[in-house]
């Protein structure tokens, strides 16, 4: 009897050091605040900033001129005939629908752009993730950005040490 006890706290303590080396090869880090912290992202932000200007002051003077047309138009209405209202009205709709389109491209295009720049950085961030998981011997990293489903995160954070990894 003596000896099954003995036993039984042997596999019990063989339990609880595998339950924490378990527990050791698991850890965290914040992605996004990884990312947002990188000089390249910032960089990649400030030339999306860029171009979002510049479409914007495209899509602003477009605006203004078709205002200042419909001013126009709308002041004139009495002295024109049916038919030249009718034409000025189909190229309100005309400017009205070119506008339209040019916020869809410039969407699509800002949109295309972010991808092209924030691909290779996060690339960059999850190789130096995983070459410092490896390293410390960490089998799972979880994202523990806000929003991700990771509710406590009290584990290692890698985030100090991919920042290193990364050179800032």
């Amino acid at each position: 009897m003596k000896h099954l006890k003995s036993f039984l706290v042997a596999i019990a303590l063989i339990g609880a050091v595998s339950f924490a080396n378990a527990q050791s090869k698991v850890a965290h880090i914040n992605v996004q605040q990884l990312m947002s912290e990188m000089p390249e992202f910032k960089a990649a932000q400030a030339e999306l900033k860029k171009l979002e200007d510049n479409y914007k002051a495209d899509l602003t003077s477009s605006y203004t001129e078709l205002q200042n047309k419909i001013k126009q138009y709308s002041g004139e209405v009495k002295t024109k005939t049916e038919q030249e209202n009718a034409a000025r009205q189909q190229e309100v709709q005309g400017l009205q629908a070119n506008i339209a389109k040019a916020e869809q491209v410039a969407q699509q295009e800002l949109q295309k752009k972010q991808m092209e720049l924030y691909e290779p950085l996060l690339k960059k961030a999850n190789d130096a993730i995983q070459k410092v998981a490896k390293a410390q011997g960490f089998e799972y990293v979880f994202d523990a950005s806000p929003g991700t489903g990771i509710i406590l995160a009290d584990g290692k954070d890698l985030l100090p040490e991919v920042k290193k990894e990364l050179g800032f």
